[in-house]
């Protein structure tokens, strides 16, 4: 499995007991379950919900599945 892949996959699982459409930026993080401090590692690519936080656009929103969240962060994350 990639870096990206398993980051990735981190998201999702992270995110799998949340009930979407997730409409805002503060709804997504809050839904972590650390909150912004989540961490996601990989190898030596760490990357938490706050800096994940900043890739993500407002027009990115609704959000409407934990994959759709995972494809975004990693595509914009440069992974």
């Amino acid at each position: 499995m990639s870096v990206k892949e398993d980051i990735r996959a981190q998201i999702v699982g992270a995110l799998e007991h949340v009930k979407f459409p997730i409409d805002t930026p503060e709804k997504l993080l809050g839904s972590f379950p650390d909150g912004a401090q989540t961490t996601c590692k990989s190898g030596d690519v760490v990357l938490t919900a706050s800096d994940a936080g900043k890739v993500i656009k407002s027009d990115d929103f609704p959000f409407k599945s934990a994959q759709e969240v995972g494809d975004v962060i990693v595509e914009r994350a440069g992974l």
